[in-house]
């Protein structure tokens, strides 16, 4: 039943992600981008990874609603179709994309899983530490990056939605 359950999150989650770039409406896009997350969360809860999968839904999913709601809904572009990217622009991001999964593939194949026998307890004040901490296992460094992502995300949301002033 766990299998059938992964295959159908899996489904969504790749067929929305494709519905995401492949869309013509900036509306459709979000929202599709809004299912992405959701299947990852329902991912996250059926690995028995509860606090991943509630900062899943309250912090990307949560935030892709306030993208839609301040970014999107405020512009007049809802409606109208997205500007259509130039074939040469397209081939340089498919030619990037393919470079990037390769590169994470070859890391992924590459490394040397260890098989985790023992399950040991860990409580929120080790999670908090080890994210918000720069030293050997922390993650502050990741965290940082995101942020970045995330700021370019909505300066990229609002350049896509804003409108030319027209000249008098």
């Amino acid at each position: 039943m766990e299998t059938i359950l992964f295959y159908i999150l899996m489904f969504i989650v790749i067929v929305s992600a494709l519905l995401v770039v492949n869309t013509d409406k900036i509306y459709r896009a979000v929202l599709y981008l809004l299912f992405v997350l959701l299947g990852i969360a329902g991912i996250y809860f059926m690995l028995d990874y509860d606090f991943l999968g509630a900062v899943q839904l309250s912090v990307y999913a949560g935030g892709v609603a306030v993208l839609f709601i301040y970014v999107v809904m405020l512009t007049e572009k809802v409606g109208e179709p997205i500007r259509k990217i130039a074939p040469f622009r397209r081939m340089v991001a498919g030619i990037t994309v393919i470079l990037l999964m390769a590169l994470a593939l070859y890391a992924i194949w590459s490394f040397d899983f260890q098989e985790v026998t023992t399950k040991k307890e860990v409580t929120i004040r080790e999670v908090g530490h080890a994210l918000l901490s720069y030293e050997k296992n922390g993650f502050i460094l990741a965290f940082e990056v995101i942020s970045v992502i995330l700021l370019a995300a909505m300066i990229g949301a609002i350049v896509i939605g804003r409108t030319k002033k027209s000249k008098r």
